[in-house]
């Protein structure tokens, strides 16, 4: 065979694409076409909060923080998850799900079930070793988690115009520069 033959392979170099690097972009809400807020807390817990986790070498906020990251990756074109609230004097967590596709609403309900917890439990219950964290019947039913969720809709956010009778509060502030507290009876 000829040595010169391959002389010009370096044209034909096509790196790997890393299945880490996908879902890197940045989250934009405009890319999703429903977004859900979801609280979610342990199913047949033996822990009343979240500092209680420690007790089973669990880092909470770490955990989450892991999982999260490697669902968007996995599920970038789909599902984005984003941690809202954990409060460790508490025992839930808040997340914001949101979907590529439109959820019919008959249907909200067993997609997001299906998401929680096909998607979202074996992450927790097995890498993370949350199994540790419920009782004997979350164990035998398998379950991590309950979670109750709620549509949300962008609604007006600017506070000012909430009421739509507030257009300027400027109004209301008295030409001198004084402000006064006026008690109401």
């Amino acid at each position: 065979m000829n040595e010169e033959f391959f002389s010009d392979y370096k044209n034909f170099i096509v790196a790997p694409v890393d299945e880490k690097l996908n879902g890197k972009e940045s989250f934009d809400p405009k890319n999703y076409s429903s977004h859900y807020i979801m609280t979610l807390s342990i199913f047949n817990s033996r822990i009343t909060n979240w500092k209680d986790a420690s007790k089973f070498d669990i880092d909470i906020d770490k955990s989450i923080k892991t999982v999260l990251k490697e669902f968007n990756i996995k599920h970038h074109e789909k599902y984005h998850l984003q941690l809202l609230e954990l409060d460790r004097f508490k025992n839930y967590f808040v997340l914001a799900l949101s979907s590529k596709t439109k959820f019919e609403t008959k249907e909200e309900n067993g997609s997001i079930s299906f998401i929680v917890d096909r998607m979202l439990t074996n992450p927790f219950y097995v890498g993370q070793g949350w199994f540790n964290l419920i009782g004997e019947k979350g164990r035998i039913s398998r379950k991590l988690f309950c979670c109750s969720f709620m549509k949300y809709v962008i609604g007006n956010q600017d506070p000012l115009k909430i009421d739509k009778k507030l257009g300027n509060v400027s109004e209301f502030i008295p030409k001198n520069d004084e402000i006064k507290l006026v008690k109401n009876l």
